[in-house]
C-alpha cells in the first residue's frame, strides 16, 4: 500500500523524520532545521495550560552540600568547596499521564532539579531511569503521541503504544527498565535520580569532560508490583504527593548522594558505546561512580500552584562550568523546554519567585528583556533596552561558559554515528541477564500483558524480534506468555 508523502505544515516534503539535521555526523543540531523545529514547536503547544508531559507532579525545596572536592573536572562556583550547600527545588512527576492521573503507575518518573547558584539558575532535568526510549529528538512527538490518550476513543490504547515501540528498536533497553521491577516506585523518596543526559564540565584550565548524574536515594530502593500499583492507585491516586509532603512536614527528610561518571573529551570518539547516545549507558566498570555530594529536601511548598505548577525548567539554564554534549535529545530540550515554558506560563515566566535567580539583587536578571504579557519588569525612563551602548548597562564578560566543540562535515540528516558496541539490543540484553529469576518472571510478566492485547499480528512480532534480538531466553519468554494471553 502505498503512503502518502510526508509535509511541513507549509506543505513541502519532508525528505528525513526520522534523524536531526547535524553539523557534520555526530555534531551538534542545526536551528536551520525546519522540521526539528516545527515540530517540538507546535508539540508544545498541544495543551493548554497543562505540561503536555510530566503534568502530574509533586516538589520540595532543599539544598545540595558539597562533600568530595570535583574542581579538577569543572570550575562551577557551586561546587568550588567541600562544604558549600547550595538552595535547590526538585519537582518530580509522571510522565505520561494528565495533572488529575495516579501517582502509583507504571511510568517513567521526571527528576527535575533547580539549583539556585551564585551564578544563576542551573536547571538539570532528568529522569529516574538512566536512559530514555528514542536517542533524536524529531521522533519525541511521534512518540508521545503514542503513549497519550488516543484521540478517538479518549484512552491510551496498546495498539500506539507498541506499535511506535515496534518501530523504534532503541526504546527496546528503556522498556526492559520499565517493564522491570523499579517501572512503579513505592514513593518518589524511595528511587533514584539520573541525568541521563550527557553533559560537559570544563575545568578552570580549560580542560574538557563528559559526565553523567547518578543521585542514589539514601532511603533505599522501593518499589510496586503491578497489582499494588493498581490497589494504591485506586484507593489514593495521590500516594507519592501524600507521602513526600507527610515526611518532610514530620521532619523525616528525603536525601540523595550525587554520583558522576567522568570521561575526558578526547575518550569519547572512541569509546565502544556512542556516549552521547541517550538509550545507552556508560557501564560503570569503564566510568566508575565519583561522589560529588549530597541532596536533601527539608521544605514543602506553601502553594502548590504558585511553586510547583508555575516551576519551569529549563536544560539550557547552565551556569559556567557546565555545558551541553552533542547528545541530539539533549540539544533538542535545550529548545523545547525553554519554548514549552514560554508558552505555558509566558515569556516573564523567570519573573516568578520559584523561578527567579538569587545570584542577582531582587531576583531579577540583568538584562535587556523587556515588555511582554505579565512584565513586572520594565525599566526606568534612565534604563537603555540595547546593546551595546554608552551607558551604565549590562554588558558581556567575553568568558565562555565551557571549553568549544570542533566541527566538521557536511550539514544534513545524518544518523548518529555507530561505535563498535552500538546496537539497539546489546545494553537491553545485559540488563535482563543482570536480573534474578524472579526479576526475569515479572518483567515478562509486564511486557506480555501490554503486548497481548495489541490487535495486529505483524506488530507483535516486531516488537518480539526486539527481545529476541536482546535476548534468546528473554524473546522466548515473551513469545510465550504472549501466545499463552492470546490463546487463553
Amino acid at each position: 500500500m502505498s503512503k502518502r508523502t510526508l509535509t511541513t505544515e507549509s506543505g513541502a516534503p519532508v525528505a528525513d523524520n526520522q534523524n536531526s539535521a547535524t553539523a557534520g555526523v555526530g555534531g551538534p543540531l542545526l536551528i536551520q532545521d525546519q522540521q526539528l523545529l516545527e515540530k517540538l514547536a507546535r508539540f508544545n503547544r498541544e495543551r493548554i495550560p497543562e505540561r503536555v508531559v510530566h503534568a502530574r507532579g509533586s516538589a520540595a525545596y532543599g539544598y545540595f552540600e558539597v562533600t568530595d572536592d570535583v574542581t579538577a573536572y569543572t570550575s562551577a562556583a557551586f561546587l568550588n568547596t567541600v562544604g558549600k550547600k547550595t538552595e535547590t527545588f526538585l519537582r518530580f512527576s509522571t510522565v505520561a499521564d494528565s495533572l488529575g492521573g495516579a501517582d502509583a503507575v507504571r511510568d517513567p518518573r521526571g527528576f527535575a532539579l533547580k539549583f539556585y547558584t551564585e551564578e544563576g539558575n542551573y536547571d538539570l532535568v532528568g529522569n529516574n531511569t538512566p536512559v530514555f526510549f528514542i536517542k533524536d529528538p524529531i521522533k519525541f512527538p511521534d512518540f508521545i503521541h503514542s503513549q497519550k490518550r488516543d484521540p478517538f476513543t479518549g484512552k491510551q490504547e496498546p495498539d500506539n503504544v507498541w506499535d511506535f515501540w515496534a518501530h523504534a528498536p532503541e526504546a527496546t533497553h528503556q522498556i526492559t527498565w520499565l517493564m522491570g521491577d523499579r517501572g512503579i516506585p513505592a514513593s518518589y523518596r524511595h528511587m533514584n535520580g539520573y541525568g541521563s543526559h550527557t553533559y560537559q564540565w570544563t575545568n578552570d584550565k580549560g580542560e574538557a569532560f563528559f559526565v553523567k548524574y547518578h543521585f542514589k536515594t539514601n532511603q533505599g530502593i522501593r518499589c510496586l508490583s503491578s497489582e499494588q500499583g493498581a490497589e494504591i492507585a485506586g484507593n489514593d491516586p495521590n500516594s507519592h504527593q501524600t507521602d513526600l509532603l507527610q515526611a518532610i512536614e514530620r521532619g523525616v527528610y528525603p536525601s540523595w548522594t550525587l554520583y558522576v561518571q567522568i570521561m575526558p573529551a578526547a575518550e569519547a570518539a572512541d569509546y565502544r558505546f556512542n556516549p552521547f547516545d541517550l538509550t545507552k549507558v556508560w557501564p560503570h566498570g569503564d566510568y566508575p561512580l565519583q561522589r560529588v555530594g549530597r541532596l536533601v529536601l527539608d521544605r514543602n511548598p506553601d502553594n502548590v500552584f504558585a511553586e510547583v505548577e508555575q516551576s519551569a525548567f529549563s536544560p539550557n539554564n547552565f551556569v559556567p562550568g557546565i555545558t551541553a554534549s552533542p547528545d541530539k535529545m539533549l540539544q533538542g530540550r535545550l529548545f523545547a523546554y525553554a519554548d514549552a515554558q514560554r508558552y505555558r506560563l509566558g515569556v516573564n515566566h523567570t519573573q516568578l519567585p520559584v523561578n527567579a535567580p538569587k545570584a542577582v539583587s531582587g531576583g531579577r536578571a540583568d538584562n535587556y528583556g523587556r515588555d511582554g504579557f505579565m512584565a513586572t519588569r520594565n525599566g526606568a525612563r534612565t534604563d537603555k533596552n540595547y546593546e551595546p551602548n554608552s551607558y551604565a548597562g549590562p554588558a558581556e564578560t567575553g568568558l565562555a561558559l565551557g571549553a568549544p566543540k570542533a566541527v566538521s562535515g557536511y550539514t544534513g540528516t545524518h544518523a548518529a554515528p555507530l561505535h563498535t558496541k552500538d546496537d539497539d539490543f546489546f545494553q537491553a540484553g545485559e540488563l535482563y541477564r543482570l536480573m534474578s529469576e524472579a526479576e526475569k518472571e515479572r518483567l515478562v510478566a509486564n511486557i506480555a500483558g501490554g503486548l497481548s492485547q495489541v490487535s495486529r499480528e505483524d506488530v507483535i512480532e516486531k516488537n518480539l524480534a526486539h527481545f529476541h534480538a536482546a535476548d534468546a531466553d528473554y524473546g522466548k519468554r515473551v513469545e510465550e506468555a504472549v501466545r499463552a494471553l492470546r490463546e487463553g
